[in-house]
């Protein structure tokens, strides 16, 4: 968009040491550096904001097409009533029917013990307690006298 060849940065430099004095010179270039910076940063931010765009329409465009697959599979396997009333536990009364409500079994995690290549059980690593860090005291070095001033 915005692209400067080197050669172009070459001519640029040249007709600036011949147009600034020497003494101008840095601190021209501070200033062109900067507003160089500005416009980068005015051009980043443009192009992050039409990213933006483009994502948030992008998104749009996979909820639409989401909404239309889910609606053409419901279409397709409308849910039958015994499907709903498993949808909404919480809404259906057991005990109005003289029914018991449904057992919902909730098993543990497994965890297995730490086994090497060769097959044996291994400890977990040991983490050192707080108390095993030594920490060295500081010292001051004594402090140098200045040499006296001879009038």
């Amino acid at each position: 968009m915005f692209d400067i060849a080197p050669t172009e940065l070459l001519l640029l430099g040249a007709v600036a040491i011949i147009v600034i004095p020497p003494k101008d010179l840095p601190k021209a270039m501070r200033v062109a550096g900067y507003w160089v910076g500005r416009a980068r940063g005015a051009a980043r931010q443009f192009r992050a904001g039409f990213d933006n765009i483009i994502r948030e329409s992008e998104l749009n465009e996979m909820e639409k097409r989401w909404a239309e697959e889910n609606e053409r599979i419901m279409r397709e396997h409308p849910p039958t009533p015994a499907m709903l009333a498993l949808d909404s536990p919480g809404e259906h009364d057991w005990t109005a029917e003289g029914g018991e409500a449904p057992v919902v079994t909730v098993e543990p995690p497994v965890v297995a013990p730490m086994v090497d290549d060769t097959g044996v059980i291994q400890a977990a690593p040991a983490v050192p307690a707080p108390e095993a860090v030594v920490k060295k005291p500081r010292t001051r070095k004594p402090p140098v006298p200045k040499p006296e001033a001879s009038s």
